[in-house]
Formats: structure tokens, sequence, C-alpha cells
């Protein structure tokens, strides 16, 4: 059974850093790995992913710039480093994982109904 753990979620000031872990029960070498989030009162929404193909990556236009996803195989841990922190950047951050095929070679996207492994989720809050 795969399983994602999330971590290193908490409060930060407007204009800090987090790094966020999503560490997996399996190798990182047959999955794609997106990073999303959930705002209170809004639908969950995609924020980042990084392939399995190519180790290449994706972010969505409010976070470009600000945010870096990487994936550590050796750790089986994918990170997202989140700078210039902002109150809207505020949520439950949750990582998730869909296998891939070392013959599959398609980039990763921020789909939700493309992920089958969900991690439970950290909490975000950017307040001054």
């Amino acid at each position: 059974q795969w399983q994602l753990v999330e971590s290193g979620g908490g409060l930060v000031q407007p204009g800090g850093s987090l790094r966020l872990s999503c560490a997996a029960s399996f190798t990182l070498d047959n999955a794609d790995i997106g990073w999303f989030r959930q705002a209170p009162g809004k639908e969950r929404e995609g924020v980042s992913c990084t392939s399995r193909y190519d180790s290449g990556t994706y972010y969505v236009d409010s976070v470009k710039g600000r945010f870096t996803i990487s994936r550590d195989k050796f750790k089986n841990t994918v990170y997202l480093q989140m700078d210039s922190l902002k109150p809207e950047d505020t949520a439950v951050y949750y990582c998730a994982a869909v296998k891939r095929s070392t013959t599959v070679q398609i980039m990763c996207n921020i789909w939700e109904s493309s992920y089958d492994y969900w991690g439970q989720g950290t909490q975000v809050a950017v307040s001054s």
C-alpha cells in the first residue's frame, strides 16, 4: 500500500519561508508527485508537481518564482520550498502520488483526478 506523510507546516509571517516534506513509502522513481492545497471555504487546488519522467516540474501561476518542488530519491521524499509567503497561501497542503510506468513519458499535471494516493495534509498559516 502506497502511503504519503506530509510535514513541515506551521505559522509564519508574511514574507517568510517554510519547507514542506512528503515522505513516501515507495520509490519515487515510479511516481509523479503533486502538491495541492485547500484554503478555508475554498476548493482544493493544484500547486505544483514533479514528473517521474525527466524530473520535470510544473507550478501554478500564483506560486511561480516563490515555490520550488524537488525530489530526493534516496530519501523517497519530495519537498516544497515556499518562500515569500503571502496570507493567501494559508491552507492545508497535501501531497499526492500517481504510479507511472518507466515506459510512460509524460509530464505531471495538477489535476486532482490524476492522483490515486493522498497524504493527510499539513497546515500552513501565513499571518502577522
